[in-house]
């Protein structure tokens, strides 16, 4: 196969050519379309569902209140570009499977190898760093809501228990599982995620339809301002922005060519999810509604259901998420694929890392609405269509890739669109984390004050 001089630095990639043990090779000679035992579509669009919907089953409601009626637009827009900049980053790392066999096989962290053929370290570097931000967040939200839903059902039985010592228990308990190699390895994880949110959201609609038939007083909705507006954005491209583990989920695909076809399963699948109990909650509860829904509507059977089975798709998700970061750390300590001791240190730091956000930060709203203003709109938003354009314009010994102009036009328009509100987005959210009276006392300063919201 050809080789390009544009940004491609293979040879200047030791951490994705070599490990430190020289028996376990990290490309595998299977091509680059194919891997035995993997993943089917319907597995690795699971996974995508696992990783995404709990969180923003939760805190859709709020931000649809936030942005007005518009947000609907927003939720189903989101949906549907995340959908595509999800295919065309699929459809980025064939390209450079087919064109370079050193990334060919089974790969620990493809996104980062995607910045490096594209553009060269900084592409590497920008890409790896908005993965570990996005990741390391979406754990601290996962085990912040968990938490916080454990709390209130134990509350419900008459034990007030600190939010503070949950986020203790929580993280020990999920320690174990991340030990776990990659997501073939726990496919049951997945479907268990995607499984528990389905149903969750079914009992969650009709306890809201019960909550609206008995209230008499009318809904009120919040005004929505520009700092409100921009943070519910990146509540919702949050809630849609599972980019940094797609090509992970690839790489484990049984047929990586067809992980398109996934993508669009996963996102139709997750707004099926989202929309009936954003729509739900925003004519129900209006500007009453918390940053948490579960904390909204009425106390009975259903709501404890809701809390339960939303609470194991947290607890899943976050092994989820958490596992492309851990691998991409391991890569870069040579830890060997196979199990070893290793590995245990390094995902037990990892944990380590998260429940010390957590307990610093124990504002979920706001950490997630960071998160996805910033690094998940750069991951879903920005980069994709530029490492796709850049691609298929890319020379070398490989048959060229025609983007029509229309295509072209869209993806520049999508990039730009994303920029523009990521900015926004992001500085929404740091105004509201900063704001006076905003502040949580950090868990480890005083644990019985912190409530976690």
């Amino acid at each position: 196969m050809g080789r390009s001089d544009e940004g491609v630095e293979a040879d200047k990639f030791p951490d994705i050519n070599k490990t430190g043990d020289k028996s376990v090779q990290l490309v595998e000679d299977r091509g680059p379309s194919s891997h035995a035992g993997g993943l089917t579509i319907f597995t690795a669009a699971v996974f995508m569902v696992g990783e995404m919907a709990g969180s923003g089953v939760l805190a859709l409601p709020q931000s649809l209140d936030q942005a007005g009626w518009i947000g609907m637009l927003l939720i189903v827009g989101c949906s549907i570009l995340s959908a595509y900049t999800g295919k065309i980053l699929g459809e980025s790392w064939i390209m450079i499977q087919d064109r370079y066999p050193q990334y060919q096989g089974h790969m620990r962290y493809p996104y980062p190898a995607i910045g490096q053929v594209t553009y060269g370290k900084p592409g590497r570097y920008l890409v790896s760093f908005s993965v570990n931000f996005t990741m390391l967040g979406g754990c601290t939200v996962f085990l912040l809501l968990a938490a916080e839903n454990i709390q209130d059902l134990i509350k419900d039985v008459g034990h007030n228990i600190s939010f503070c010592y949950w986020l203790l228990l929580v993280a020990a308990m999920l320690l174990p599982v991340t030990w776990l190699g990659t997501p073939k390895d726990f496919w049951f994880v997945g479907v268990g995620a995607a499984g528990a949110t389905s149903v969750a959201c079914v009992v969650l609609v009709s306890n809201m339809i019960y909550d609206g038939v008995q209230r008499r007083e009318v809904v009120q909705h919040s005004s929505p301002s520009f700092t409100y507006f921009f943070m519910a954005l990146g509540t919702i491209s949050f809630a849609f922005g599972g980019h940094p583990a797609f090509p992970t989920f690839q790489t484990d695909m049984k047929n990586q060519k067809k992980f398109g076809h996934a993508v669009f399963l996963a996102y139709l699948i997750v707004l099926t999810m989202y929309l009936p109990v954003s729509v739900a909650g925003y004519f129900v509860y209006g500007r009453d509604v918390k940053a948490n829904i579960l904390l909204t509507v009425s106390h009975g059977p259903m709501l404890y259901i809701v809390q339960i089975l939303i609470t194991a798709h947290l607890l899943f998700g976050f092994i989820i998420v958490l596992n492309p970061v851990s691998q991409e750390m391991e890569e870069v300590l040579r830890v060997p694929k196979h199990f070893t001791w290793k590995r245990c240190v390094v995902r037990t730091l990892m944990v380590v890392l998260v429940l010390f956000v957590a307990e610093t930060i124990p504002r979920f709203g706001g950490v997630l609405a960071l998160v996805g203003g910033s690094t998940v709109t750069l991951l879903a938003y920005v980069l994709p269509p530029m490492f796709y354009l850049k691609l298929c314009t890319m020379k070398g010994d490989w048959d060229s890739v025609h983007v029509p102009f229309h295509i072209k036009v869209m993806n520049c328009e999508i990039l730009i669109v994303g920029v523009v509100a990521g900015i926004a987005s992001t500085y929404s959210a740091v105004t509201d984390l900063t704001a006076p009276g905003s502040f949580t006392l950090p868990c480890y300063v005083n644990m019985t004050s912190a409530e976690g919201h």
